[in-house]
């Protein structure tokens, strides 16, 4: 494709759109509040439908991060191919599956906040934004915010990974 920074440009704003639909529309309840859970910080989680209470360590917060990353790859993949359609770009399937693997791997890593161990908050305490990551208050909060600038850091680089042999239709 001899416009391959048309095709990043347009790609990486579906991808990000599509991000946008499936950490907020199509995530669900249990998954956001469940998904950083671990054994040392369990969740309690309140179901909004029957009142009721359940309690969820590692394995449920694995499978919960696990189960929205899936949904959320997905929803990429369906805004990003029918726009890429729409568009009249074809994405060689390898570099579409290279781009979204490297949406779910990343995603993943990061949505695993559990406190004191996951990667985000790792990272912001060794680059001197560990007050700015635990901030949660002057209507800011932190965690969100690097969260958010981590996934969009990482789908520029997947959407550059998908215009590898891009061509028109």
């Amino acid at each position: 494709m001899t416009h391959r920074p048309a095709v990043f440009a347009a790609l990486l704003g579906l991808t990000r759109a599509g991000s946008a639909i499936g950490d907020f529309w199509v995530q669900n309840d249990f998954c956001a509040r469940v998904k950083g859970a671990s054994d040392d910080h369990p969740v309690t989680y309140l179901d909004p439908v029957t009142d009721e209470k359940t309690t969820h360590g590692t394995a449920d917060g694995r499978k919960a991060c696990l189960h929205h990353c899936l949904t959320y790859t997905a929803t990429q993949a369906i805004v990003a191919g029918a726009g890429a359609r729409a568009l009249g770009i074809r994405v060689h399937p390898a570099a579409a599956a290279a781009a979204l693997a490297i949406s779910f791997g990343t995603h993943y890593v990061a949505d695993r906040r559990v406190p004191g161990k996951g990667l985000l908050e790792k990272i912001a305490t060794k680059t001197g934004k560990g007050g700015f990551y635990r901030l949660a208050d002057f209507g800011i909060n932190g965690a969100f915010h690097l969260d958010s600038a981590w996934h969009h850091g990482w789908e520029a680089v997947a959407a550059v990974v998908a215009t590898t042999k891009a061509t028109s239709r």
